[in-house]
């Protein structure tokens, strides 16, 4: 093996690592930002998302993905036969790096649904998505499909990851519909809020930490010099996503709202995440800064006016903030960075491109959601009717650790005698 494939081998496993090392992330801001009541549900849900995300997408959804195209569709081979031959280890570290970015697909929904549905319904979800709803999606645009002929640009998944787990979500919050209590007979929303903020906050450090895998490791190569601003724009934009929440929500609501703050680095982190390879670092800032205001206006829209019951934020975060960072492709690409990244053509509205990029995206991330939600909403109504998505009112109330699980995460001391 050559020092170069070398290298690029091991830097595409270190970013698969780091990628992995997110759904520890997950696990904390989604256990952080609900009930202590839910916090096994919540824990088993993200374990059993890698786990099970990684078994279907060795079996079925790489070969959809990057299995030879089928009119620009769907793959149709590569599937486990292949990926096994011993003759292309390089495919296997491809495998790892793609496998836990479909895990992290299927565990954004986790967070919509939290704290009162159904572990075995969970799971169902989790197998469908891992492989096929996701794979497809990512065939169109990574795997050689239609929308990658046309030009569209997700570099590292705003569309591909954070849209289809956001609007899947999405559908997944519909049809549960909001958990007790959350809303009064006057429309009128309830605060609920989350048992464990310092958990929260260790959790999107730690998504934040592997985004620098996610990212930067989308270049698959340890030698391309588009590695350094990559890193860079994925840093300044989720500092700048923070930092614009934190003003937004001070000035109005008079507080520097934590959980908003937090949730503020994530959408900035999501919204750069298409275009972290075709942008300026300046650039970078910008569109990390109006995600961060983005995010905050849309928890409010969703929770106050649409009545639609997110308790992490998860469609927010991954399904708005996504469909606006790959279209803030089309209008902040630079020909300078793009070329680096080897994106020869890419020339956003704001750099004297025109709207054709600005349009690709727009075509691609719709065609994404329509995807996504449509399948999504079919199985999860197929699931009401037919074993069931929603736990009973009485374990709602009790919460899904002891009924779904027979175990808290926070057991009570007693002390024992013998007399």
């Amino acid at each position: 093996m050559d020092p170069k494939t070398a290298i690029d081998f091991i830097w595409i496993l270190i970013a698969a690592f780091l990628v992995f090392s997110m759904h520890a992330g997950f696990t904390l801001v989604e256990t952080g930002f609900t009930r202590a009541k839910n916090s096994v549900n919540i824990i088993m849900k993200n374990f059993m998302t890698v786990v099970l995300g990684l078994l279907i997408y060795f079996f079925i959804g790489y070969g959809f993905m990057f299995g030879t195209s089928a009119g620009g569709f769907i793959g149709a081979d590569s599937f486990i036969l292949k990926l096994s031959a011993t003759g292309d280890t390089g495919n296997f570290a491809i495998w790892l790096f793609q496998a836990v970015f479909a895990a992290t697909a299927a565990t954004i929904v986790s967070g919509a649904m939290a704290e009162r549905t159904k572990f075995y319904s969970y799971l169902v979800f989790c197998l469908i998505i891992t492989a096929f709803v996701y794979p497809v999606a990512g065939h169109w645009i990574w795997g050689g499909g239609w929308l990658k002929q046309m030009g569209f640009i997700d570099f590292a998944g705003s569309t591909v990851v954070h849209s289809v787990g956001g609007f899947s979500a999405l559908a997944g919050a519909l049809v549960l519909g909001p958990r007790l209590g959350k809303y009064n007979r006057d429309k009128s929303s309830n605060a609920i809020p989350g048992h464990n903020i310092p958990l929260a906050a260790l959790g999107v450090l730690i998504l934040w930490f592997g985004w620098f895998g996610f990212n930067p490791g989308s270049t698959l190569s340890g030698s391309s010099p588009a590695i350094s601003f990559i890193a860079v724009n994925t840093a300044v934009s989720g500092a700048a996503g923070a930092l614009s929440a934190m003003i937004y929500v001070w000035v109005k609501y008079k507080k520097p709202d934590a959980s908003m703050v937090l949730n503020g680095a994530l959408a900035g982190l999501v919204g750069i995440t298409a275009g972290c390879a075709v942008v300026s670092p300046l650039s970078a800032i910008i569109i990390g800064f109006i995600a961060g205001i983005i995010v905050v206006i849309s928890v409010d829209l969703f929770d106050k006016k649409f009545r639609i019951d997110d308790p992490v934020g998860a469609i927010s975060v991954h399904g708005v903030c996504g469909v606006f960072g790959t279209l803030a492709v089309g209008l902040f690409a630079q020909t300078g960075y793009a070329e680096i990244a080897g994106f020869s053509e890419a020339k956003g509205l704001f750099f004297g491109g025109g709207t054709k990029q600005l349009l690709i995206q727009f075509i691609g991330s719709l065609a994404t959601i329509a995807w996504s939600f449509s399948i999504m909403a079919v199985l999860f109504v197929i699931m009401k009717y037919t074993i069931g998505l929603r736990v009973s009112r009485e374990e709602e109330l009790k919460g899904l650790d002891i009924p779904e699980h027979g175990m808290e995460a926070y057991g009570g001391f007693q002390i024992f005698t013998n007399e």
